[in-house]
């Protein structure tokens, strides 16, 4: 089956979201879920849909997403009709903000905050917010609820890890022979030296898995808070993303932080350019000033204006 469809349409319908079966016809939608997490109500809309409109086969993509296959170029929009009755729609490409992913944080024992509320709040205001700016390549957020890393936020171009700040009192400390924080210490930070408990920053990350488990109370005071790396990548040429040196303690403060990376990425960016990039070309110095000062939102019309 040869295609015939003409290139412009399937580049427009790529921007909604439709992936072309090469030498056919027929398109790959892909369904947002917002952050991974989709009802019983919506998973049994996308089933009907694969199969009313497509080959009745579904597939889950790396950014949590759900692609039906098999959907004819004349089939595109009354799939995108039957979907919205659920509150479900196509995108997902392009150069702009990408879909959030979340891990399961909210739920999972090792989770530090909320992950679904915060990675919905992004979708909303980022996503959904900026989902007519144009930026240089695309952009791409994930939201991890603890250090185990489990989305990868470092290999995003923004990615945002929970943390559980200590505040040790070592005036409490009695220097047990078997210190409940060093044996819960998961990474090995924690000693008891010449008595006292004694924490490797270079080594600990957060996790907060040493919390409260002191029967002196030397541990229970601590702050939760956000890592935000920036410039991460995944793909033909990897990077790391780098951590900001503050750790937010509100998630407006996150928030602010995401939009002040757009804003970066649009005013500093090249086209054809990941974030990645920008930072390396700019300095990370120079780009994590302008993410912990207020410069970015101030001239934020300025900036989409351009």
């Amino acid at each position: 089956m040869a295609c015939t469809i003409k290139d412009e349409d399937i580049k427009r319908v790529k921007g909604l979201g439709f992936l072309h079966n090469k030498g056919t016809d027929l398109f790959n939608g892909r369904v947002i879920t917002r952050n991974g997490k989709i009802t019983a109500e919506q998973a049994k809309v996308i089933a009907e849909a694969a199969e009313k409109f497509g080959s009745g086969e579904m597939m889950f993509t790396t950014r949590l997403t759900v692609e039906v296959r098999g959907i004819h170029y004349d089939n595109i929009e009354p799939f995108r009709a039957y979907i919205a009755k659920a509150g479900l729609e196509t995108g997902g490409t392009g150069a702009k903000v990408r879909p959030v992913v979340s891990c399961k944080g909210t739920t999972c024992q090792y989770g530090l905050y909320d992950t679904y509320e915060l990675s919905e709040k992004i979708h909303e205001r980022f996503f959904k917010g900026y989902g007519d700016v144009k930026l240089p390549h695309k952009f791409k957020i994930a939201t991890g609820g603890c250090p185990n890393n489990c989305v990868k936020p470092d290999l995003n171009d923004v990615g945002i890890v929970g943390q559980m700040v200590r505040a040790h009192d070592k005036e409490l400390c009695k220097g047990c022979g078997k210190c409940q924080i060093e044996l819960k210490c998961p990474v090995g930070a924690a000693h008891v030296v010449d008595g006292k408990i004694t924490i490797d920053e270079e080594v600990c990350n957060n996790c907060g898995r040493c919390i409260k488990f002191c029967p002196f109370h030397v541990n229970d005071g601590a702050v939760p808070g956000f890592k935000v790396y920036i410039g991460g990548r995944w793909g033909k040429k990897t990077a790391h993303g780098q951590a900001l040196s503050k750790i937010f303690t509100s998630e407006e403060e996150v928030l602010d932080a995401v939009e002040k990376a757009i804003l970066l990425f649009r005013d500093q960016g090249q086209a054809g350019e990941r974030f990645a990039d920008t930072i390396a070309r700019i300095g990370f110095e120079k780009a994590e000033s302008m993410l912990l000062s207020n410069e970015l939102l101030e001239r934020k019309e300025e900036i989409l204006a351009e």
